[in-house]
């Protein structure tokens, strides 16, 4: 009886060595599995995560920027388009009365004698 203890506790030794072997084993092969991969990725040009989301970071600060200069745009047209509106109807009221002084000028010399008469 003392033998038969004495052989499961031989093999439940060897069994629990070769446990923690293979798990020593499967840690490495997944090491090596993981190393090939991201060679892998790299050769065939693929990004890591991180430099994914501060490319992605960097686009929508981008897009955010444009829509504000979009917006800052779009109100400095509008400040143009009412300048311009404002100065052309000041433009035409000044040209109307210089118009108007030169036609009065036209009629006061239209009416006069002339030097010569």
């Amino acid at each position: 009886m003392q033998t038969d203890n004495r052989l499961f506790d031989d093999l439940a030794k060897v069994a629990s060595g070769a446990i923690h072997t293979f798990g020593g084993v499967r840690d490495e092969v997944e090491t090596r599995v993981r190393e090939r991969f991201e060679r892998l990725a790299n050769e065939m040009g693929f990004v890591t995560r991180e430099e994914f989301e501060a490319t992605k970071a960097m686009a929508q600060r981008a897009r955010l920027e444009q829509e504000e200069l979009v917006a800052r745009f779009v109100e400095l047209e509008a400040k143009v388009a009412a300048a311009a509106t404002a100065g052309s109807d000041s433009s035409h009221t000044a040209s109307s009365s210089k118009i108007k002084k030169a036609r009065t000028a036209q009629n006061q010399e239209g009416n006069e004698p002339s030097p010569g008469n």
